[in-house]
């Protein structure tokens, strides 16, 4: 088994632990969801889309890295880094873009009353 091989199987687990984080999660969400409104417990909404946002935030993550592993380990070229720099773009204003919806504030933002929020 070569380097090359050895990193695209190590890049194509981590892309499906990361399809799987997505998957996993939106099935959680959803359980935990439907449970809460079959007792009455409160609000269902806001808690089921912030489980869902960190799901899917989590498997970007991993999906990002798994891009980054193959693109600079196996097929270090101009473009295929730049492709990489595209995809890295999105998955990240997308990554922002979920945690301002999950939370309301940008990541480098404190919560206003100073207190971090639990994760």
């Amino acid at each position: 088994m070569t380097f090359d091989q050895i990193v695209e199987g190590v890049g194509k687990v981590i892309d499906a632990a990361g399809v799987a984080a997505i998957v996993v999660g939106a099935l959680a969400a959803a359980v935990m969801a439907s449970m809460r409104a079959i007792r009455r417990a409160g609000a269902v909404y806001t808690p089921f889309r912030r489980f869902l946002g960190r799901s899917i935030l989590l498997g970007l993550e991993l999906l990002v890295a798994a891009d980054i592993i193959r693109t600079v380990a196996v097929t270090p070229t101009l473009e295929s880094v730049a492709v990489l720099g595209g995809i890295v773009l999105i998955r990240t204003f997308l990554s922002f873009s979920l945690e301002l919806e999950i939370t309301g504030r940008w990541p480098w933002q404190k919560a206003p009353d100073g207190s971090q929020q639990p994760d």
